[in-house]
């Protein structure tokens, strides 16, 4: 693998055209709103499912390796912010071939996100209306949510900050009412931290069943990264990209362990599946009057939003693409707005993709949509990690002082590239996620042969017309 030859500020100057209107807050709650989503309020069952009340340390797990890739990403797009991101990162410092791969990779895992997370919308509304067909809710929401993101950038920052800004407070108060609960509980009840040890212990199904749940836990921190995609249209990249690392960090960490730590002292890990949200089981155990139903409405609200953000990133990430000259021009193409409506169309397929397996395979479709997107968030965060090693040996060679240095270099960076490769591997061992391999690594295969079949050594710098 070679790496890229040229200047970064040459390959960035490609992705011109959209518009830099995304305030530091925004950027913030984005990425909070990307990450907070199904993952957490659906998704934790399944790792509950799997590791019982050990989750919580599935979860300290996950953390821990976001923490470390989100300190890699920081450095780099302090260093170079752009619409790109990790892509173009990966293509500049590690090889074109890498950057094509990890930018397909990444495509394809969001826009299966996307249908996993409307899936989800549907299991949400089905609490309220049981007799409604699940299409329903996912095309009629795919389209308020194009429609979003088709308007403008600020729309979508507006949008997605008040749409996170709700799910943040709800969190907030959650963990007020279970505390509260947990607190006034007596003693020997169904409600406390007994339930931690009551039904086979801390590890019920043993540390692999732990570490399976990490794997589980990934798919829920993924979409942090977004940040760094976001960073390329916000009004000051590198101010704005530092500050919504950190205080993205301390949240997500607080959240995801606080609330599962609670939410396993309230229900017993047996009742936390998949199809009903866990957390709208707390409010039903507690019996609060109408706190199962506003609950609800949060994880709906967590759901669209995350699917909001997930399809914001997958656009920026074809267009990326298509600027590069590695995918067909017509989707590098923006509007009057600054917004690639071709990209946002094919990104969309995801959600038609929803609704047709919401169809076929109804009961099925999350786990599925889920594990179609596992190996390309895993394998994004692994080049990310790769990709780090290159660009700090770079930065040292050519001598360049970095204004934001990620702690512990190089062996935090190799612990979580470690990481990473062994958790893909491990995906092989879990019964939910084995299509991760059996379409993952064919993909990288497939995308490996078109690269070296197309004519990439064609300068991409010749583009469309920045507008449609």
């Amino acid at each position: 693998m070679t790496k890229a030859t040229g200047s970064f500020e040459a390959l960035a100057a490609r992705e011109g055209g959209l518009q830099h209107r995304l305030s530091s807050a925004q950027l913030a709650m984005i990425a909070i709103g990307s990450a907070i989503g199904t993952g957490l309020f659906l998704g934790s069952g399944a790792a509950i499912q799997l590791a019982g009340p050990g989750v919580i340390a599935s979860y300290a797990i996950g953390a821990l390796i976001a923490l470390l890739l989100m300190g890699c990403l920081a450095e780099m797009v302090v260093a170079h912010p752009t619409t790109g991101s990790f892509g173009a990162y990966a293509e500049h410092y590690v090889s074109p071939l890498a950057g094509f791969l990890v930018r397909y990779a990444y495509w394809a895992a969001v826009v299966f996100v996307i249908g996993a997370e409307v899936t989800a919308v549907a299991v949400y509304m089905a609490y309220w209306f049981p007799g409604v067909p699940a299409w329903v809710w996912i095309v009629g929401f795919s389209a308020v949510l194009v429609w979003i993101n088709a308007s403008s950038v600020e729309v979508f920052g507006v949008a997605e900050y008040w749409c996170s800004m709700i799910k943040v407070v709800a969190i907030v108060a959650f963990l007020a009412v279970a505390s509260y609960a947990i607190h006034r509980a007596p003693a020997g009840g169904p409600i406390g931290f007994h339930n931690y040890v009551s039904a086979g212990g801390f590890v019920p199904h043993g540390w692999n069943g732990v570490w399976f749940g990490a794997v589980v836990s990934i798919f829920s921190f993924f979409g942090i990264e977004l940040i760094a995609v976001a960073a390329g249209e916000a009004r000051e990249p590198e101010a704005a990209a530092t500050r919504a690392f950190r205080s993205t960090l301390f949240r997500l960490v607080f959240f995801y362990l606080c609330t599962l730590a609670l939410m396993l002292a309230v229900v017993p890990w047996q009742q936390a599946g998949t199809g009903k949200s866990p957390f709208v089981r707390v409010m039903e155990i507690l019996g609060i009057a109408g706190g199962a139903g506003v609950m609800n409405f949060v994880v709906l609200t967590a759901a669209l939003s995350s699917m909001n953000a997930q399809l914001y990133v997958s656009t920026r990430m074809l267009f990326s693409l298509a600027r590069g000259g590695q995918a067909p021009r017509a989707l590098g193409v923006v509007s009057q707005r600054g917004v690639p409506l071709r990209a946002l169309a094919v990104s969309s397929s995801g959600a038609a993709l929803a609704a047709v397996l919401s169809v076929v395979l109804p009961g099925h479709s999350f786990l599925l949509m889920m594990a179609l997107a596992m190996f390309g968030a895993l394998f994004t965060w692994l080049v990310i990690f790769i990709t780090h090693l290159r660009f700090r040996r770079a930065a040292e060679r050519e001598g360049r002082t970095l204004r934001f240095r990620m702690w512990g270099f190089p062996v935090l960076t190799v612990i979580g590239a470690i990481a990473m490769a062994v958790i893909i591997v491990s995906t092989a061992w879990m019964a939910d996620f084995r299509m991760t391999l059996v379409v993952g690594v064919p993909f990288l295969l497939v995308m490996t042969l078109v690269f070296r079949q197309a004519r990439l050594g064609v300068s991409p710098a010749r583009q469309p017309s920045a507008r449609s």
